[in-house]
Protein backbone atom coordinates (compact mmCIF):
# COMPACT_ATOMS: atom_id res chain seq x y z
CA UNK A 1 0.00 0.00 0.00
CA UNK A 2 1.23 3.51 -1.14
CA UNK A 3 0.43 7.45 -0.36
CA UNK A 4 -1.22 7.08 -4.52
CA UNK A 5 -2.97 3.50 -3.75
CA UNK A 6 -4.49 5.28 -0.05
CA UNK A 7 -5.74 8.21 -1.62
CA UNK A 8 -7.84 6.67 -4.94
CA UNK A 9 -8.97 4.55 -1.92
CA UNK A 10 -10.26 7.42 0.16
CA UNK A 11 -11.34 9.59 -3.10
CA UNK A 12 -9.15 11.91 -1.82
CA UNK A 13 -5.86 13.87 -3.32
CA UNK A 14 -2.69 12.55 -2.74
CA UNK A 15 -1.77 15.84 -1.23
CA UNK A 16 -4.89 16.01 0.97
CA UNK A 17 -4.12 12.56 2.57
CA UNK A 18 -0.60 13.39 3.40
CA UNK A 19 -1.56 16.79 5.03
CA UNK A 20 -4.47 14.89 7.44
CA UNK A 21 -1.48 11.80 8.66
CA UNK A 22 0.92 14.96 9.17
CA UNK A 23 -1.69 16.95 11.18
CA UNK A 24 -1.57 19.78 9.20
CA UNK A 25 -4.08 22.65 10.48
CA UNK A 26 -5.82 23.42 7.42
CA UNK A 27 -7.47 19.82 7.36
CA UNK A 28 -10.35 19.58 9.30
CA UNK A 29 -10.50 17.07 11.93
CA UNK A 30 -13.73 14.87 10.28
CA UNK A 31 -11.19 14.26 7.38
CA UNK A 32 -8.13 13.75 9.34
CA UNK A 33 -9.87 10.95 11.22
CA UNK A 34 -11.18 9.24 8.34
CA UNK A 35 -7.86 8.97 6.24
CA UNK A 36 -6.05 7.86 9.54
CA UNK A 37 -8.56 5.32 9.84
CA UNK A 38 -8.37 4.62 6.22
CA UNK A 39 -4.40 3.93 6.80
CA UNK A 40 -4.95 1.90 9.81
CA UNK A 41 -7.06 -0.77 8.44
CA UNK A 42 -5.02 -1.20 4.67
CA UNK A 43 -1.41 -1.14 6.68
CA UNK A 44 -0.55 1.94 5.42
CA UNK A 45 2.80 3.74 6.67
CA UNK A 46 4.75 6.29 5.26
CA UNK A 47 8.21 6.53 4.02
CA UNK A 48 9.92 8.33 5.93
CA UNK A 49 13.49 9.09 4.49
CA UNK A 50 10.90 9.90 1.37
CA UNK A 51 8.49 12.15 3.53
CA UNK A 52 11.18 13.98 4.61
CA UNK A 53 13.10 14.55 0.88
CA UNK A 54 9.04 15.84 -0.26
CA UNK A 55 8.26 17.98 2.42
CA UNK A 56 12.15 19.67 3.12
CA UNK A 57 12.12 18.27 6.67
CA UNK A 58 14.12 15.86 8.50
CA UNK A 59 11.68 13.80 10.51
CA UNK A 60 13.86 14.07 13.47
CA UNK A 61 13.24 15.39 16.95
CA UNK A 62 16.19 16.44 18.81
CA UNK A 63 16.95 16.02 22.98
CA UNK A 64 20.05 17.55 24.11
CA UNK A 65 21.64 15.79 26.84
CA UNK A 66 23.71 17.99 29.29
CA UNK A 67 26.93 15.91 30.20
CA UNK A 68 27.10 17.14 33.93
CA UNK A 69 26.04 15.19 36.71
CA UNK A 70 24.58 18.31 38.92
CA UNK A 71 22.04 17.92 36.63
CA UNK A 72 18.20 17.04 36.98
CA UNK A 73 17.76 16.16 33.59
CA UNK A 74 20.55 13.21 34.10
CA UNK A 75 18.42 10.97 36.16
CA UNK A 76 16.11 7.67 35.46
CA UNK A 77 12.83 10.07 34.69
CA UNK A 78 14.08 11.06 32.06
CA UNK A 79 13.59 7.77 30.37
CA UNK A 80 10.08 7.74 31.09
CA UNK A 81 9.57 11.27 29.60
CA UNK A 82 11.46 9.59 26.59
CA UNK A 83 9.21 6.96 26.13
CA UNK A 84 6.03 8.80 26.46
CA UNK A 85 7.62 11.22 23.75
CA UNK A 86 8.02 8.32 21.60
CA UNK A 87 4.77 7.28 21.53
CA UNK A 88 3.68 10.30 19.73
CA UNK A 89 6.77 10.40 17.66
CA UNK A 90 5.52 7.58 16.54
CA UNK A 91 2.05 8.08 15.66
CA UNK A 92 2.95 10.95 14.07
CA UNK A 93 5.89 9.32 11.73
CA UNK A 94 8.64 10.83 13.48
CA UNK A 95 12.06 9.86 14.67
CA UNK A 96 13.96 10.71 17.60
CA UNK A 97 17.95 11.87 17.97
CA UNK A 98 19.89 12.46 20.99
CA UNK A 99 22.79 14.58 21.24
CA UNK A 100 25.19 15.09 24.43
CA UNK A 101 26.73 18.39 25.01
CA UNK A 102 28.27 20.05 27.98
CA UNK A 103 26.70 22.46 29.99
CA UNK A 104 29.18 25.34 28.85
CA UNK A 105 28.22 24.33 25.19
CA UNK A 106 24.81 23.32 24.67
CA UNK A 107 24.07 26.63 22.51
CA UNK A 108 26.61 25.40 19.76
CA UNK A 109 24.42 22.03 20.01
CA UNK A 110 21.24 23.44 18.97
CA UNK A 111 22.81 25.68 16.17
CA UNK A 112 24.56 22.89 14.60
CA UNK A 113 21.04 20.78 14.99
CA UNK A 114 19.59 22.97 13.10
CA UNK A 115 22.10 24.38 10.70
CA UNK A 116 23.15 20.80 9.16
CA UNK A 117 19.12 20.12 9.06
CA UNK A 118 19.60 17.05 11.21
CA UNK A 119 16.36 18.19 13.31
CA UNK A 120 13.19 19.45 12.80
CA UNK A 121 12.35 20.72 16.36
CA UNK A 122 14.01 19.99 20.17
CA UNK A 123 12.57 19.45 23.78
CA UNK A 124 14.30 21.76 25.63
CA UNK A 125 14.78 19.59 29.60
CA UNK A 126 15.50 20.56 32.76
CA UNK A 127 14.79 24.17 32.91
CA UNK A 128 16.98 26.14 35.34
CA UNK A 129 15.87 29.76 36.66
CA UNK A 130 16.41 32.12 34.18
CA UNK A 131 17.51 29.72 31.60
CA UNK A 132 19.55 31.37 28.70
CA UNK A 133 18.52 28.26 26.33
CA UNK A 134 15.27 29.75 25.94
CA UNK A 135 16.43 32.98 24.55
CA UNK A 136 18.82 31.51 22.68
CA UNK A 137 16.45 29.51 20.42
CA UNK A 138 13.92 31.85 20.33
CA UNK A 139 16.23 34.34 18.55
CA UNK A 140 17.30 31.15 16.27
CA UNK A 141 13.67 31.46 15.24
CA UNK A 142 13.17 27.28 15.41
CA UNK A 143 10.79 24.98 17.18
CA UNK A 144 11.19 24.01 20.70
CA UNK A 145 9.00 23.08 23.57
CA UNK A 146 10.37 23.67 27.46
CA UNK A 147 9.41 20.23 29.84
CA UNK A 148 9.02 23.17 32.81
CA UNK A 149 9.15 26.81 33.04
CA UNK A 150 11.90 29.41 33.90
CA UNK A 151 11.01 32.15 36.69
CA UNK A 152 12.59 35.37 35.07
CA UNK A 153 12.54 34.46 31.42
CA UNK A 154 9.73 37.04 29.88
CA UNK A 155 9.86 35.74 26.39
CA UNK A 156 6.81 33.83 25.16
CA UNK A 157 7.08 30.46 24.32
CA UNK A 158 5.53 26.65 24.28
CA UNK A 159 5.98 24.92 27.81
CA UNK A 160 4.16 21.87 29.53
CA UNK A 161 4.48 21.85 33.67
CA UNK A 162 3.31 20.53 36.53
CA UNK A 163 2.06 23.09 38.99
CA UNK A 164 5.18 22.09 41.57
CA UNK A 165 4.30 25.53 43.43
CA UNK A 166 0.73 24.36 44.70
CA UNK A 167 1.47 20.83 44.73
CA UNK A 168 4.25 21.28 47.71
CA UNK A 169 2.24 24.30 48.95
CA UNK A 170 -0.95 21.53 49.41
CA UNK A 171 1.34 18.37 50.96
CA UNK A 172 3.13 21.07 53.54
CA UNK A 173 -0.64 21.88 53.96
CA UNK A 174 -1.90 18.51 54.32
CA UNK A 175 1.56 18.03 56.69
CA UNK A 176 0.05 21.02 58.89
CA UNK A 177 -3.17 19.98 59.32
CA UNK A 178 -1.96 16.69 61.21
CA UNK A 179 -0.47 18.72 63.73
CA UNK A 180 2.93 18.70 62.19
CA UNK A 181 5.39 21.55 62.89
CA UNK A 182 8.61 20.50 62.36
CA UNK A 183 8.45 20.15 58.54
CA UNK A 184 11.70 19.14 56.45
CA UNK A 185 12.02 19.79 52.85
CA UNK A 186 14.56 17.74 50.75
CA UNK A 187 14.68 18.94 47.46
CA UNK A 188 16.00 19.08 44.19
CA UNK A 189 18.89 21.55 42.99
CA UNK A 190 17.47 24.58 43.27
CA UNK A 191 18.76 26.28 40.75
CA UNK A 192 16.48 24.10 38.60
CA UNK A 193 13.23 25.71 38.10
CA UNK A 194 11.10 23.32 39.27
CA UNK A 195 13.25 22.92 42.81
CA UNK A 196 12.63 26.61 43.00
CA UNK A 197 8.82 26.41 42.53
CA UNK A 198 8.48 23.46 45.46
CA UNK A 199 10.46 25.49 47.65
CA UNK A 200 8.21 28.25 47.20
CA UNK A 201 5.30 26.50 48.06
CA UNK A 202 6.44 24.80 51.19
CA UNK A 203 7.57 28.51 52.66
CA UNK A 204 4.40 29.77 51.33
CA UNK A 205 1.82 26.98 53.20
CA UNK A 206 4.31 27.90 56.54
CA UNK A 207 4.26 31.02 55.80
CA UNK A 208 0.77 31.01 55.79
CA UNK A 209 0.64 28.91 58.95
CA UNK A 210 2.28 31.36 61.07
CA UNK A 211 5.66 29.43 61.09
CA UNK A 212 8.95 29.95 60.17
CA UNK A 213 10.94 28.07 58.42
CA UNK A 214 14.06 26.56 60.02
CA UNK A 215 16.88 26.33 57.64
CA UNK A 216 18.51 23.58 59.39
CA UNK A 217 15.08 21.64 58.30
CA UNK A 218 16.11 22.61 54.34
CA UNK A 219 17.95 20.37 51.95
CA UNK A 220 19.12 21.05 47.89
CA UNK A 221 20.99 18.17 46.15
CA UNK A 222 20.39 15.73 43.21
CA UNK A 223 17.83 13.43 44.01
CA UNK A 224 19.61 9.86 44.30
CA UNK A 225 18.90 7.57 47.01
CA UNK A 226 21.26 8.20 49.07
CA UNK A 227 21.03 11.76 49.61
CA UNK A 228 17.44 11.39 50.69
CA UNK A 229 19.32 8.51 53.38
CA UNK A 230 22.18 10.95 53.93
CA UNK A 231 19.80 14.07 55.03
CA UNK A 232 18.10 12.29 57.11
CA UNK A 233 20.17 10.60 59.11
CA UNK A 234 22.12 14.21 59.50
CA UNK A 235 18.46 15.09 60.57
CA UNK A 236 17.71 13.21 63.01
CA UNK A 237 20.79 13.72 64.99
CA UNK A 238 19.14 17.36 65.72
CA UNK A 239 18.31 18.12 69.15
CA UNK A 240 14.67 19.10 67.53
CA UNK A 241 14.23 16.75 64.54
CA UNK A 242 11.82 16.82 62.21
CA UNK A 243 8.40 15.04 62.41
CA UNK A 244 7.33 15.35 58.73
CA UNK A 245 9.43 15.24 56.01
CA UNK A 246 8.72 16.09 52.24
CA UNK A 247 11.04 15.10 49.17
CA UNK A 248 11.48 15.86 46.11
CA UNK A 249 11.18 12.49 43.90
CA UNK A 250 10.39 9.38 45.21
CA UNK A 251 13.79 8.06 44.34
CA UNK A 252 14.74 10.04 47.34
CA UNK A 253 12.27 9.12 49.20
CA UNK A 254 13.58 5.48 49.06
CA UNK A 255 16.42 6.65 50.75
CA UNK A 256 14.11 8.55 53.48
CA UNK A 257 12.66 5.29 54.47
CA UNK A 258 16.11 3.13 54.86
CA UNK A 259 17.25 5.62 57.45
CA UNK A 260 14.41 5.83 59.14
CA UNK A 261 14.39 1.60 59.26
CA UNK A 262 17.95 1.78 60.39
CA UNK A 263 17.29 4.28 62.99
CA UNK A 264 13.96 2.09 64.35
CA UNK A 265 11.04 4.67 63.12
CA UNK A 266 8.32 3.64 61.07
CA UNK A 267 7.32 6.05 58.64
CA UNK A 268 3.81 7.11 58.97
CA UNK A 269 3.60 6.30 62.95
CA UNK A 270 6.88 8.11 64.19
CA UNK A 271 7.92 10.44 61.03
CA UNK A 272 5.50 11.18 58.12
CA UNK A 273 6.91 11.41 54.30
CA UNK A 274 5.41 12.68 51.52
CA UNK A 275 7.26 12.36 48.04
CA UNK A 276 6.78 14.00 44.67
CA UNK A 277 6.00 10.57 42.29
CA UNK A 278 6.17 10.83 38.77
CA UNK A 279 4.64 7.58 38.33
CA UNK A 280 7.65 5.32 37.01
CA UNK A 281 7.05 2.55 35.27
CA UNK A 282 9.72 0.78 36.87
CA UNK A 283 9.38 2.31 40.66
CA UNK A 284 5.42 2.31 41.15
CA UNK A 285 4.47 3.52 44.35
CA UNK A 286 2.79 0.56 45.65
CA UNK A 287 -0.31 -1.19 44.42
CA UNK A 288 -3.57 -0.77 45.57
CA UNK A 289 -2.60 1.23 48.69
CA UNK A 290 0.29 3.57 47.72
CA UNK A 291 3.23 3.21 49.79
CA UNK A 292 4.26 7.25 50.00
CA UNK A 293 1.26 10.13 50.49
CA UNK A 294 2.63 11.66 47.18
CA UNK A 295 1.99 14.69 44.71
CA UNK A 296 1.44 12.35 41.69
CA UNK A 297 2.28 13.52 38.03
CA UNK A 298 2.72 10.98 34.91
CA UNK A 299 6.32 12.29 33.60
CA UNK A 300 5.57 9.53 30.70
CA UNK A 301 2.03 11.78 30.06
CA UNK A 302 3.89 15.01 29.98
CA UNK A 303 6.34 13.76 27.55
CA UNK A 304 3.35 12.28 25.19
CA UNK A 305 1.75 15.92 25.23
CA UNK A 306 5.14 17.79 24.75
CA UNK A 307 5.72 16.01 21.73
CA UNK A 308 1.87 16.28 20.43
CA UNK A 309 2.75 20.35 21.37
CA UNK A 310 5.93 20.25 19.24
CA UNK A 311 4.61 18.92 16.20
CA UNK A 312 2.09 21.28 15.75
CA UNK A 313 4.24 24.02 16.45
CA UNK A 314 6.50 22.54 13.47
CA UNK A 315 3.15 21.98 11.66
CA UNK A 316 2.21 26.12 12.23
CA UNK A 317 5.03 28.18 12.96
CA UNK A 318 3.38 31.04 13.39
CA UNK A 319 0.89 30.25 15.87
CA UNK A 320 0.77 32.49 19.29
CA UNK A 321 3.13 29.85 22.00
CA UNK A 322 0.86 27.45 23.67
CA UNK A 323 1.27 25.72 27.23
CA UNK A 324 -0.03 23.54 29.53
CA UNK A 325 -0.30 23.28 33.28
CA UNK A 326 -0.62 19.87 34.58
CA UNK A 327 -2.19 19.70 38.12
CA UNK A 328 -0.43 17.20 40.49
CA UNK A 329 -3.00 14.67 42.31
CA UNK A 330 -2.66 14.31 46.22
CA UNK A 331 -2.48 10.54 47.19
CA UNK A 332 -3.01 9.17 50.76
CA UNK A 333 -1.01 6.21 51.63
CA UNK A 334 1.13 4.67 54.36
CA UNK A 335 4.12 7.20 54.92
CA UNK A 336 1.78 9.90 56.98
CA UNK A 337 -0.18 10.34 59.93
CA UNK A 338 -0.88 12.55 62.95
CA UNK A 339 1.91 14.22 64.92
CA UNK A 340 3.14 11.85 67.74
CA UNK A 341 4.00 13.53 70.77
CA UNK A 342 7.65 12.73 72.23
CA UNK A 343 8.01 11.65 75.25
Amino acid sequence: MNLKQLSEILGLSQTTVSRALNGYPEVNEGTRIRVQAAADKHGYRPNIRAKGLATGRSMVIGHVIPTSSRHEMVNPIFGDFVAGAARTYAEKNYNMMFTHAPDTSIEDSYRSLFSRGAVDGVVLQGPKVNEPRISVLSNMGVPFIVHGRSTGVDLPYDWIDVNNQRSFERATQFLIDLGHRRIALINGLEEMDFAQRRRNGYMAALQRAGFTPDPALLRSAEMTEIYGYQTVCDMLKLDDPPTAILASSIISAVGVRRALEENGLKMGRDISVIAHDDELSYMRNGQDVPIFTATRSSVRRAGELAAEMLIERINAPDDPPKSCLLEAELVVGNSTGPVRQRL
